[in-house]
């Protein structure tokens, strides 16, 4: 099976960068998760690896906690470690696989909760030269946003 890897050792088609596509900045965060994957993922609990951009342009990086139970995925974890480093305005966020699998969209659940945290996030998604940013509302159409739904403290 071909690799999904994103960095500058496997080359597109036209031997250049498959990230050369992508700003700058969204690059770095590709980069950011691919060397955390590559470094700390090891074994069944940590498979995944995520980084997000704040606002402020600092870099956060996380990795899974992978339990059969149902062990937070890299994203949660992430927020979690943005929140405790005083992050609290993620604006781009990325997956990266271990073993060289590249960016991973986020799940289901992980799509509902960026989008209730940071509901302007961006997501970067695809493989190869086609990563590209993505607003985390457009990975969940007709989606439902739990703070529409509360009932206000008039």
């Amino acid at each position: 099976m071909p690799t999904q890897n994103p960095s500058a050792e496997h080359r597109s088609p036209d031997g250049g960068d498959p990230l050369d596509r992508l700003d700058t900045r969204d690059a770095e965060l590709v980069r950011a998760a691919t060397h955390v994957a590559r470094t700390h993922c090891r074994g069944d609990e940590h498979t995944m690896a995520a980084a997000g951009r704040g606002r402020d342009g600092r870099i956060v990086t996380a990795v899974n906690a992978y339990h059969f139970t149902g062990g937070p995925c890299a994203e949660l974890v992430l927020i979690g470690a943005a929140a405790a480093q005083g992050l609290h305005d993620l604006e781009t966020v990325v997956a990266v696989g271990d073993r060289e699998r590249g960016v991973v969209p986020p799940c289901g659940r992980c799509r509902q909760v960026l989008l209730d945290y940071f509901p302007g996030l961006r997501v970067l998604v695809g493989t190869g030269d086609r990563v590209r940013p993505v607003p985390v509302g457009e990975l969940l159409p007709e989606s439902y946003v739990w703070a529409d739904h509360q009932h206000s403290a008039e």
